[in-house]
């Protein structure tokens, strides 16, 4: 059987996280297809990186939101209905999935179990996980479970470092389907950094939205060249918890008003809602601004003095940026970016924010890379073709 690729996401991580593989398949005039689960599917959260990042659109969009954070199984088992019929439908060689969303999930077990059935449909699907191997070894969180049920159920473990691949191991997948890739978000970050560079001063414009090339920052803040702190938060351990929310945003406020810099907070839809419910307020030293394209987050995240976040992928781009990272949760499956010294895990009491944030204030900035050199997605794509 000839090669031929279903790209399955439907996640800003996944997006950015695929796109550089996408274009890959482009250059190299690979056949592939895409199909978006919906699980982000806010403009900001969406469309606009698929925009960015010079992607075709999506050839399926499922619209598939959950309807509760406790209802994993009927999120997970509505893509599985209609990926069903789409993977039937297309017949690929070759699922790819990013990470660890319901969205990765429902793509591995709906291919996995078509691959049972080939006594009646003649052909198997092979399920090739991109970023396979991170664990944090948390349970309570939803990710954590997708993770491991993922890599145990993938022909192909693209894994972004020798720890990850040992990590693999170690649990009993067979050495021969793991590859040590390196992380794909370089490929991306190096992209994003490239396109921000060559519009600098030009003013480019995209449908009347200025590129990152003009600060962001500048034009929310009306502040020129102030130092700045950038927060992300979407985690649903913390902003689903009013008490853990509360927390976070005392330990960020108090980092703030120490060092006397603004906190630049592109805030997700779900933590404003939460925001709002649990009647969390928000000091004035923390800048509320609608959720950034990844070019201007790619810029924020450049010119940042500090990053405060939840996020995996946040904790590697800024890895990549070479930029201080303070990680708001208890544990990370990125212990490679700690291990640098590029980042540290802070939890969530305010004075251990604090604590950490002093300390990344002071790190220096000349670590190595762990996640690879930014040819992840070639890598990738060349054992995808010596498979089949």
């Amino acid at each position: 059987m000839k090669i031929k690729l279903v790209f399955i996401f439907g996640t800003r991580p996944e997006i950015i996280k695929m796109s550089p593989i996408i274009r890959q398949c482009i250059k190299d005039k690979v056949p592939f297809f895409t199909v978006h689960s919906g699980q982000h599917y806010s403009r900001s959260l969406s469309d606009l990186f698929i925009e960015e990042l010079k992607l075709p659109e999506p050839d399926y969009n499922l619209k598939i939101r959950s309807k509760a954070p406790h209802k994993q199984g009927n999120h997970t088992g509505r893509m599985m209905i209609k990926l069903e019929e789409i993977l039937l439908k297309e017949m690929p060689s070759v699922v790819l999935i990013q990470g660890d969303t319901n969205t990765a999930l429902a793509g591995a077990l709906t291919a996995s179990k078509i691959s049972t059935t080939k006594a009646f449909t003649g052909f198997e699907i092979k399920v090739g996980h991109v970023e396979a191997g991170l664990r944090s070894y948390d349970r309570t969180m939803p990710e954590e479970i997708n993770r491991v049920i993922i890599d145990h159920l993938s022909d192909y473990l693209f894994v972004p470092t020798s720890d990850a691949k040992n990590i693999a191991v170690s649990e009993g997948i067979k050495k021969g389907k793991i590859f040590v890739a390196g992380n794909t978000v370089v490929d991306a970050v190096h992209y994003a950094r490239d396109l921000n560079t060559r519009d600098e001063g030009r003013g480019t414009r995209d449908e009347g939205r200025v590129h990152s090339p003009r600060s962001i920052v500048h034009r929310r803040t009306k502040q020129k060249k102030r130092p700045y702190i950038l927060l992300t938060l979407h985690r649903q351990e913390n902003v689903d918890n009013k008490n853990r929310l509360k927390k976070i945003v005392e330990g960020v406020s108090k980092v703030s008003r120490k060092h006397n810099m603004p906190v630049i907070f592109p805030i997700h839809p779900r933590t404003m809602k939460k925001i709002e419910k649990f009647n969390v307020v928000l000091p004035d030293s923390i800048v509320v601004t609608k959720p950034s394209g990844f070019l201007d987050f790619v810029h924020l995240e450049t010119n940042a003095h500090l990053v405060l976040t939840d996020s995996g992928g946040v904790q590697e781009e800024c890895c990549t940026l070479r930029v201080p990272c303070v990680t708001l949760r208890d544990s990370t499956e990125r212990p490679e970016t700690v291990h640098v010294r590029a980042n540290i895990v802070a939890g969530i009491a305010p004075g251990t924010i604090v604590q950490c944030a002093d300390k990344m204030f002071s790190a220096k900035k000349n670590w190595e890379n762990p996640l690879g050199n930014g040819k992840a997605a070639s890598k990738i794509l060349d054992v995808l073709k010596r498979g089949q």
